[in-house]
Order: C-alpha cells, then sequence, then structure tokens
C-alpha cells in the first residue's frame, strides 16, 4: 500500500523553536546567584483590575519567543528596542535558566508556561483522560511545582501559565457528553496546579490559555484559583470584550496570542485553499489587536503577540514579524503600537500586487510560468526578488523551495513551474538590502502538461498487482489511475515489484506514455508491451526518477501497455494519479 493519507486540517500555527519541552528526567541545574524575584499580583476589583509589578503599575506588551533559549542574547535587544516588555513561553524546564537569565538582563518578563496534553487546538495529538488518567496528572502535578520551586525567585519570571488550547483540543479525543466530561476534569486538574503553584510560590500569579473564550465557562465553573484568564484570539481578538461583558467574568484576562487572521479564519479562494492575508493586511491586524486589548480597560491587562519567530517556512511566513531575520511591516505596526522609536527606521518594501499571467487554475508542470509584481520602497532602497514554492496543501509540507527566477523587466518574473500536480503555494520575496522585506503568496493549481492526441487508456480496464483497499481516501484501485480524474489514485502494497496494466482492447501504436504520480512514486521501472497479457516487451527504462509527472516519448506496439515499478522513491508503495496512453 501507499503511505496513508489524512484529510488536511487547518491548524494553529506551528510552535517551533520558542516550545521549550518539559524534561521529567532531566537534572535540576544549581542554583545561580541573582536577584531577588519581582512580587507580581492582580490588584483591584471587578473592573478596574490591574497588574503590578513590585507595587508598580504593569502593561503586558509582549511577544510570544520563537528563538532558542541560547539565541536570547542576540535577539533580546532588538525585541525591546519594539518597546516590548514580556515574552510568552509554552513549556518549561532546565534549559529555560539560559532564557530567563538573558529577560532579567535587559529587563523582560517572562510568562512561563507549562505544556499539557493536547495542547495546541485543532489538529494536535496527545489525548490525555483527565476523568481517569491519575498517572498523568500525578506526574504533572509533580513536574511542574519542581520548577516552579526552582523559579520563583527569578527576576525573570512574571507569572506561570498552565496549558494551551487543551479544552478546545480535547474535540480531537472525545465527543459528546465525554467531552464535556473531560473538559470539566481537565480544567478542575488545571485548578489543582494551580493551588500546588500557589502553595510553592505565592508572589506569581497563575492563568491558563485556551483557544476561545467558549473554554472560559469552564475556567469559571471549575478553576477558582486562577487568578486571572488568558485566551489567543486572532481575527475574533475585537469579540473577546464583549464575551466577557456577557459571560459575568469576575477576573481579568490577557491575550497570549493575536494578530492578524490565521489560516483557519479566512475565506478559501479559486484553487480552494485558504488565501494568505497580504502584508499590509497583516500589520492592520497587529495593530486592530493592539487597539482592541487595550480599548478593554481595566480587564484586559495587556497581549503577548504572535510571532517573534525567525523561522522561515508556511507558518513563518504567515505570522512571524522576521522570517530568516528579516523585518517585514508587520514587525514596525507592532512597534508603533508598542511606543518603539521608528523616527530613523528603514522600513521594507511594500508589494501591492502578486499574480500568475494566464490561469492560475491550470498551471502545467515543468513549465515556465510568469508572475507578476508590483513593488514600491518607502526609502528608494534597490530590490531584489526571490520566488519560492510550498506543498503544504498537497502533502502538508513546511518546507519553502526557491525556484530559480528569470527577471524579465516591468514586475514580470519567470520561474519554472512545481513538477507534482496540486495546489501549490507561491511566495515572491522583496528585500531592500537593509535588512527589510515584503513577501506576498497566491495559489497556483498545477497540472499535467496537456498532450497532443488520444488517451488510449482512459477509461479502459485496468488491473494491478495489488492496490489499497481502504484508509484515508482509499479504496485506491487500478481503475482510480486511468479515471481522467486527479483527485482519484491506484496505490500499491509496499513491496517491489508492483505493476499497473491497462487493455486498449486491441492491438493498438502509442507514442507517448504520461505518469502522474502521487508523493509515492517510482524511482526506477519499466514501460512494457504485451498482445496477451502475459508475455512483456520492455519498450523504456527509467531510473533515477524522482515523482511528479512523467512524460515519455516512447514508441510501442500492443493490446495492453503497463508501468512495472521495480524501486520504490519512498518507504511506501507506488501510487499514480492517471496513467495516460497517446496515440
Amino acid at each position: 500500500m501507499s503511505r496513508p493519507r489524512t484529510p488536511h486540517r487547518r491548524a494553529t500555527a506551528t510552535l517551533t523553536a520558542g516550545l521549550l519541552t518539559l524534561g521529567a528526567l532531566t537534572a535540576l541545574p544549581a542554583p545561580a546567584a541573582q536577584a531577588a524575584g519581582s512580587v507580581v499580583r492582580v490588584t483591584g476589583g471587578q473592573g478596574d483590575w490591574q497588574l503590578t509589578v513590585d507595587g508598580r503599575p504593569y502593561q503586558i506588551k509582549g511577544l510570544t519567543w520563537g528563538p532558542s533559549p541560547a539565541d536570547a542574547g542576540r535577539y533580546l535587544p532588538d525585541l525591546v528596542s519594539l518597546g516590548a516588555n514580556t515574552i510568552r513561553t509554552w513549556g518549561t524546564d532546565a534549559s529555560s535558566r539560559t532564557l530567563f537569565d538573558s529577560a532579567a538582563a535587559h529587563g523582560v518578563k517572562v510568562i512561563a508556561g507549562f505544556w499539557l496534553q493536547p495542547g495546541g487546538g485543532p489538529g494536535s495529538g496527545g489525548c490525555v483522560d483527565y476523568v481517569n488518567d491519575a498517572d498523568y496528572k500525578g506526574r504533572m502535578l509533580d513536574e511542574f511545582p519542581r520548577w516552579v520551586q526552582e523559579y520563583k525567585e527569578h527576576p525573570g519570571v512574571l507569572m506561570w501559565n498552565v496549558g494551551n488550547e487543551s479544552v478546545l483540543g480535547l474535540q480531537n479525543c472525545y465527543g459528546g457528553d465525554q467531552l464535556e466530561r473531560q473538559r470539566n476534569a481537565y480544567t478542575s486538574f488545571v485548578n489543582d496546579v494551580a493551588r500546588k503553584i500557589h502553595a510553592v510560590d505565592p508572589n506569581h500569579p497563575v492563568t491558563s490559555t485556551d483557544a476561545w473564550v467558549g473554554a472560559w465557562p469552564y475556567y469559571q465553573r471549575n478553576a477558582p484559583d486562577l487568578d486571572l484568564y488568558a485566551v489567543n484570539a486572532y481575527d475574533a481578538v475585537c469579540d473577546i470584550k464583549s464575551a466577557w461583558e456577557r459571560g459575568g467574568y469576575t477576573k481579568p484576562y490577557i491575550v497570549t496570542e493575536s494578530g492578524p487572521a490565521g489560516e483557519w479564519e479566512v475565506p478559501d479562494d479559486a484553487n480552494g485553499v485558504p488565501r494568505e492575508p497580504t502584508d499590509r493586511a497583516k500589520a492592520d491586524g497587529y495593530t486592530r489587536a493592539w487597539n482592541c486589548v487595550t480599548g478593554h480597560r481595566g480587564v484586559a491587562l495587556g497581549a503577548t503577540l504572535f510571532h517573534y519567530g525567525t523561522e522561515y517556512d508556511f507558518g513563518g511566513i504567515w505570522f512571524n514579524l522576521l522570517p530568516a531575520g528579516q523585518k517585514r511591516l508587520s514587525y514596525y505596526a507592532v512597534k508603533r503600537a508598542y511606543g518603539g522609536d521608528t523616527s530613523r527606521d528603514n522600513t521594507p518594501p511594500v508589494i501591492t500586487s502578486f499574480g500568475v499571467e494566464g490561469d492560475p487554475g491550470r498551471v502545467p508542470a515543468g513549465k515556465d510560468l510568469v508572475l507578476t509584481v508590483n513593488v514600491t520602497d518607502p526609502d528608494g532602497d534597490t530590490l531584489s526578488h526571490e520566488v519560492l514554492a510550498n506543498s503544504n496543501y498537497i502533502d502538508q509540507s513546511s518546507q519553502l523551495t526557491p525556484l530559480p527566477v528569470t527577471n524579465l523587466g516591468g514586475g514580470r518574473l519567470r520561474v519554472t513551474a512545481p513538477d507534482r500536480p496540486g495546489v501549490w503555494k507561491l511566495y515572491v520575496k522583496t528585500t531592500d538590502g537593509k535588512g527589510n522585506v515584503g513577501v506576498e503568496t497566491l495559489s497556483a493549481r498545477v497540472v499535467p502538461p496537456p498532450v497532443d492526441g488520444t488517451n488510449l487508456a482512459l477509461g479502459r480496464p485496468a488491473t494491478a498487482s495489488s492496490y489499497q483497499a481502504s484508509y484515508g481516501d482509499c479504496p485506491c484501485t487500478a481503475a482510480n489511475a486511468v479515471d481522467g480524474n486527479l483527485a482519484t489514485r491506484w496505490a500499491s502494497d509496499w513491496s517491489d515489484p508492483q505493476w499497473l496494466r491497462v487493455d486498449l482492447g486491441t492491438r493498438t501504436t502509442f507514442r507517448h506514455v504520461q505518469l502522474v504520480w502521487e508523493t509515492s512514486y517510482a524511482r526506477s521501472y519499466t514501460v512494457q508491451t504485451s498482445d496477451d497479457g502475459q508475455n512483456w516487451t520492455t519498450v523504456r527504462t527509467v531510473t533515477g526518477g524522482d515523482g511528479g509527472v512523467d512524460d515519455l516519448d516512447v514508441t510501442g506496439t500492443g493490446r495492453y501497455v503497463r508501468v512495472h515499478g521495480t524501486e520504490r522513491g519512498t518507504g511506501y508503495g507506488y501510487s499514480l494519479y492517471e496513467f495516460g496512453v497517446f496515440g
């Protein structure tokens, strides 16, 4: 069988270097000499709260933290230049000391996270039975206070944050009444953790983050020991205030992730994939988010906007303020919101349009493709362009692959289209040589190149050495490879050799074969003909195959034509979307 496939799920941004994982078996580091920790309080009363640090009012102007702790000294001065005073992490362990030390040295506080399964909201795994799994809960109840004890006197700590989006994430594990029991059990467990943290450290507040305000009724009912609530909200951030007022809550809150609309919140484009906001729309999203947080005076105590990260991939382009270390319009929007000095800044190129010459819904695989881009630079800098491609909507890869570019002038860039059919994301990256970048994206549906002549195999009887009967998008029978539908496929067992043959009905001469591979492709194979389906003549041998579309000019005659795979290109089977034989 070919590799199993699961439906694409829109998920929140992937957290990479910024996620500190818990190390239950990691030895505690030796204590280092340091200044005394701060006393942090939530003070005031209903609708008139404030956060104080050592008795002084403190508004969280923060960012979620992406770089590794070892790089904190390199990046924190830049973060401080934005006007930020806080960073947020998702896990706390022995490696946190380096980050906490550097944060304190730069006058930055840390919202220190503790990770609980199933963290990360939609699309996340790691299911836990919070009703019955006493072992897991016991281990976390031991683990988290252990690190609180280690760091409670550290001057970098602002507060403790237990869990991330698990109330929502439990929907991926349970349903119906069981889901309700689990959500109540989870939030009750969060309260147990909060109570134990308070017993160890009475000087720092405890909160818990989820992905929707719909989690707050569970916390209100089951977690009275939390000092404040926390929520991740992107396009819906401005709805939090009314939800808080309608819910009759008696605790303030912070926004622990926010920014532009996420992949799960935007409409699909003409190719059926989420339409990524433009650079300008993303910058406006950060400004809007901060205005809505500060607009809920006396209740919203600040925010850590998402994301101070340098990751340069699908999620990094969507959300990071400085992918690959280059600053975007969003970076400067946050700087203005937080009161950083922008008077001497050189700012990024502004891309006003990005398109495809021709039909973006039918881009021939492996052929020349001309892209159009209009861009200006506020500072008149010399600009350079790069084009990249991403296959996330085909195989869930986050990687960006550079495409060779020929600048035709007049805002026209020629590239070679990806070879594999499906909907690709294309990115144009424009840099100014001064550390700034503009990035825009679009989708293009890559299709097999047209072939002159008649597809003799279309709709003809087909058989195979094996096929995948179930799982994912299967059954993946031999007939799927000759039905003219790029949404269906044949998939073989996970072994060599395997074959797929088509019966042309009569002895026929053909001159071209087109193979449209799924991710599971053949590295080595032959194209063969036969008059009786038993004795075969090889008319083409292929080695070093790399998948995508194989267009083979080959002359053969026979009633039967087959592709005979002898070496798989992956650890899975062979899989073809289409097997075309042209006369």
